[in-house]
């Protein structure tokens, strides 16, 4: 089983309680950690217990220290490529659209980051690379970077089509890695979709994701009504 949570945002003392009473095979967190300490740090009491994965959000570029605490944790980053987690294919894609670099289904501003750095400005720079803001953008060659591949699950942190603020093109990269449910978080109010193999993750809510989990949250999600998770 496959602990799925949205956005912790700083907390996260009720997603290590969860992995001590389920015991999940993994967890995977679907963005804004905004981690105020070390990734290996903030879940030391839960490494042994269970496999960790996380896609980045847009405020995990806000400050240094959230940036600086999570990326430092590569190998556990789902961003751009698929892992086989608890029997299933999960694709990972973080971070959101921004209308300096793209913003569909407006054509993109800046098609690689390289591009994007050529024409920001020396001056926007930081470490000498990608200003730290756009380190959560999503830029066309991300997309590109997962196109060819196959998964079960795709997880990110924007949401598709059919939510009041998506986008069609995370459909069509579902549809490209044939993934047949899409589960995100960044909407903080959990948000019922038509079909039931699109979840909205809400604001430090965690669904449990696996053969028998799976069926019953697509379930729910399918005949439960709209609700809101205060934070």
């Amino acid at each position: 089983m496959i602990l799925v949570c949205g956005d912790p945002h700083g907390e996260f003392e009720h997603i290590i309680q969860r992995v001590q009473q389920a015991k999940p095979a993994a967890v995977i967190m679907l963005g804004d950690l905004c981690l105020s300490q070390p990734f290996e740090l903030t879940f030391a009491s839960i490494l042994g217990l269970t496999d960790i994965w996380f896609i980045h959000g847009n405020h995990d570029t806000d400050e240094v220290r959230y940036h600086d605490h999570l990326f430092a944790s590569s190998e556990r980053n789902l961003h751009g490529r698929v892992v086989e987690i608890d029997g299933h294919r999960v694709a990972g894609l973080g971070g959101i659209f921004r209308s300096q670099v793209w913003y569909p289904p407006e054509p993109p501003k800046h098609s690689t980051r390289q591009d994007f750095q050529t024409h920001c400005g020396k001056g926007n720079l930081w470490r000498g690379g990608l200003p730290r803001k756009h380190r959560s953008s999503i830029f066309p060659e991300d997309i590109e970077a997962l196109q060819g591949l196959k998964a079960d699950i795709l997880v990110t942190h924007e949401a598709p089509g059919e939510h009041p603020y998506g986008f069609q093109v995370i459909d069509e990269l579902a549809q490209s890695l044939e993934a047949t449910a899409i589960i995100h978080g960044h909407h903080h109010d959990p948000f019922s979709y038509g079909s039931p193999h699109r979840i909205n993750v809400g604001l430090r809510e965690c669904i449990e994701v696996g053969q028998q989990a799976m069926a019953e949250a697509l379930l729910r999600e399918k005949i439960k009504p709209h609700h809101h998770n205060k934070p």
